[in-house]
C-alpha cells in the first residue's frame, strides 16, 4: 500500500499518526489485516509496506552474522544487532522500522530489561535498510521530483551516525554507507559505496567486515514505486 492509499485516513484518525504509531494503535485505526505488513510514518506520511521477502531478509541476516562473528572473535566487542525493532524519531514526529539496528550491548541490555517498546535515535550507532521494489524510494536520498522527506533525511535529522543502505534495484545495485549527519539540513555529508560482490568494511567504531558475494538485485518484475 502506498502513501497515497492511506493518506486520506489522516482526517479521521483520533490522534496524530506519530502518536498512534508510538502507542502501537496506528495499524488498528487503519483497519489493516494482521498479515505482516510494516506500518511506518515517514516525512509525516503513513506508509504501509508488504512484509519483506526471503532474499531481503537473507541480506539482513548476513550483516547480523558479520556482527556476531566479531563478537565471537573478540569478547570485548561492544556492538549488538536487533532486527525490525521500532525506532521512534520523536523530534521529527516520524516512526520507522529499520531492517537492522546496531547498538551498544549495554544500551540493548537496558532496553530489554525495561521491555522498551522502541529505541530512540541517541541509543543507535548504525541503521540498515534493504530496498524493496515497492518502497525503495522511501529509503534513498530523495530525488528532485519527491515532495516529502525520506528515511535518509529522517535519519540525518535525528543524527543517526551511520546509515547503511543496501539497494537491490537492478539499475543501481550497490551498498552505500552514509555518515556525518547534518541535523539542520537533514542530509549526510559523507558517502562511501561498494558494488555487490565487493567486501564492505565498516569504519571504527565498528570495524566489521561484510562479504557480499551472495548479494543479488531483485528480479525484474513490476516497477518500483517512484522515488
Amino acid at each position: 500500500m502506498s502513501i497515497a492509499a492511506v493518506a486520506h485516513h489522516h482526517h479521521a484518525l483520533p490522534d496524530t499518526p506519530h502518536n498512534l504509531w508510538v502507542r502501537g494503535e496506528l495499524a488498528r485505526h487503519l483497519h489493516l489485516p494482521d498479515d505482516g505488513s510494516r506500518v511506518e510514518v515517514i516525512g509525516g506520511e503513513i506508509v504501509v509496506s508488504p512484509g519483506p521477502t526471503v532474499g531481503h531478509n537473507g541480506i539482513v541476516q548476513d550483516v547480523a552474522d558479520s556482527v556476531v562473528a566479531c563478537r565471537i572473535n573478540d569478547p570485548t566487542f561492544p556492538w549488538r544487532c536487533v532486527q525490525t525493532t521500532d525506532l521512534n524519531l520523536s523530534d521529527i514526529r516520524d516512526g520507522y522500522v529499520p531492517d537492522l539496528i546496531v547498538a551498544d550491548v549495554k544500551v540493548l541490555a537496558d532496553a530489554r530489561r525495561e521491555e522498551a517498546p522502541h529505541l530512540l535515535p541517541h541509543q543507535v550507532g548504525l541503521v540498515m535498510e534493504v530496498t524493496s521494489r515497492w518502497n525503495a524510494g522511501d529509503d534513498r536520498q530523495p530525488s528532485l521530483r519527491r515532495t516529502t522527506a525520506t528515511k535518509w533525511n529522517g535519519y540525518a535529522q535525528v543524527e543517526i551516525p551511520y546509515y547503511l543502505l543496501v539497494d537491490r534495484d537492478p539499475i543501481r545495485a550497490q551498498i552505500i554507507l552514509f555518515a556525518k549527519p547534518d541535523r539542520t539540513a537533514g542530509v549526510y555529508a559523507h558517502v562511501q559505496s561498494w558494488e555487490f560482490g565487493e567486501t564492505v568494511r565498516l569504519p571504527e567504531p565498528f570495524g566489521v567486515t561484510i562479504e557480499t558475494d551472495g548479494r543479488e538485485p531483485w528480479r525484474a518484475g513490476r516497477p518500483a514505486r517512484p522515488a
